[in-house]
């Protein structure tokens, strides 16, 4: 649940979750904000919609249920904050005794991620407001679906890095990342593997 925290979300700012089901991140900002954040959640998908509404209630989380595809969301629309957790191969989450493994874990896997992910970042950039900040996450240790998304947009010179530089980040086990200020946690019996990233909009 770091990527929330590292989004560190604002009483009273304008939230998107972009890929929000079943609402584990969702409830979580609500909560940090006290549900005094206008937070949008989204999800394409009509059914884990639904179960993102369910747990919402559940928890008394307030936030708005977007039932559409984050890649095709209106550019009118602006956001203070956003969270991408986006989808991904899920390598960071493999069971290395999984007998199934090389059948579900695949290089089309990973390539349909990454392409999800681009468009996804893109998108997310696109309605951020300048000069705010936003989290790009997946649960995946793959370079692919993380260091190289991130480097494409930073050569468009629209984003930098915002360093994740809490004291407590070395508590973590860590595999080294290409991009300074962004983390990788490796899988162990306490962890799942996953990326996270800061990012600021400059123009």
């Amino acid at each position: 649940m770091l990527p929330p925290i590292i989004l560190e979300p604002k009483l009273g700012a304008d939230i998107l979750d972009m890929t929000a089901a079943p609402g584990g991140k969702t409830t979580q900002i609500a909560a940090m904000t006290h549900n005094q954040a206008n937070i949008t959640a989204c999800e394409r998908n009509p059914i884990r919609a639904e179960r993102l509404k369910y747990n919402l209630q559940k928890q008394g989380a307030k936030s708005y249920v977007m039932v559409q595809d984050a890649r095709t969301i209106d550019n009118f629309f602006s956001f203070d904050q956003i969270l991408l957790d986006a989808p991904c191969s899920g390598s960071g989450t493999l069971f290395i005794e999984d007998k199934k493994i090389n059948e579900n874990f695949t290089m089309n896997l990973i390539q349909k991620s990454i392409k999800s992910q681009e468009i996804l970042l893109k998108k997310a950039i696109r309605l951020l407001k300048r000069g705010k900040e936003m989290v790009y996450s997946t649960c995946s240790i793959l370079s692919y679906e993380n260091e190289d998304i991130i480097y494409k947009i930073l050569k468009q010179n629209k984003v930098e890095i915002v360093p994740i530089t809490y004291k407590w980040i070395d508590q973590l086990p860590l595999l080294p990342t290409k991009i300074k200020g962004t983390i990788c946690v490796y899988p162990n019996e306490l962890y799942e593997g996953f990326f996270i990233a800061k990012i600021r909009k400059i123009l």
